[in-house]
């Protein structure tokens, strides 16, 4: 019988940047200064205004990070999967301050979180650190897009982009939908019987299907909305 992975085997695929890690500081950590968690659906890992109790690295699902409260209004701010790094938390260890954002879990989930202290003997390492502010930068990006979409676009736009970033059906609640955009149920709703008016979508129980994605596209880009 093959002997069991180690936690170092099942994170290297993922984070091939640990290869660069002295192999003695990275099993170090990983057996002493790391924790593995297996976490249901709709689990709060964290919470806005906490401490940051240490770095996540995800070996399976994803996590939901947002601004808001997580039980009511919030925006989505990014889903972090394996192989990411979640940019709260980074932030948020590297300066020494209360967590900005709230994230939970969508699926099940299992992560390894490093200790405060593991991750800040790791990026005192220059490849991981290097890694780090990568992904910290690309996430930086894309936070700017959604800082431009949320103040220069119209709702009905975002919307049907979101929903042409779910594939050809777009399976969930409305208030999914609502909280991914930083609005309510009801306009969400509001706006989708309008895209089903028009022949876009046709509304299911948690669940729109696209009918015409090239329509959907043109509003996205900023073309009229015509319904």
């Amino acid at each position: 019988m093959p002997p069991m992975p180690t936690l170092a085997d099942r994170l290297l695929p993922l984070y091939p940047v640990l290869a660069d890690l002295p192999a003695a500081l990275r099993d170090e950590v990983l057996t002493g200064q790391a924790r593995v968690l297996t976490v249901p659906p709709a689990q709060v890992l964290f919470d806005e205004g906490a401490p940051c109790s240490g770095f996540p690295m995800l070996l399976a699902g994803e996590v939901r990070v947002a601004r808001g409260t997580p039980n009511g209004r919030s925006l989505e701010l990014y889903r972090v999967g394996p192989g990411e790094l979640c940019v709260a938390s980074t932030a948020c260890l590297f300066g020494h301050a209360a967590l900005v954002a709230h994230g939970i879990t969508t699926q099940t989930t299992e992560l390894v979180v490093l200790s405060p202290i593991a991750f800040e003997r790791w990026t005192a390492v220059e490849p991981f650190r290097r890694f780090v502010f990568g992904l910290f930068a690309d996430r930086l990006a894309e936070l700017m897009a959604l800082a431009e979409a949320v103040a220069f676009q119209r709702l009905d736009q975002r919307l049907a982009a979101a929903l042409l970033g779910h594939g050809s059906v777009v399976n969930g609640t409305h208030q999914a939908l609502a909280d991914e955009l930083g609005t309510v149920r009801e306009i969400i709703t509001r706006l989708l019987k309008r895209f089903e008016r028009a022949g876009w979508v046709t509304i299911g129980r948690e669940r729109v299907a696209i009918l015409d994605a090239p329509a959907l596209r043109a509003l996205a880009g900023g073309g009229a909305a015509g319904c």
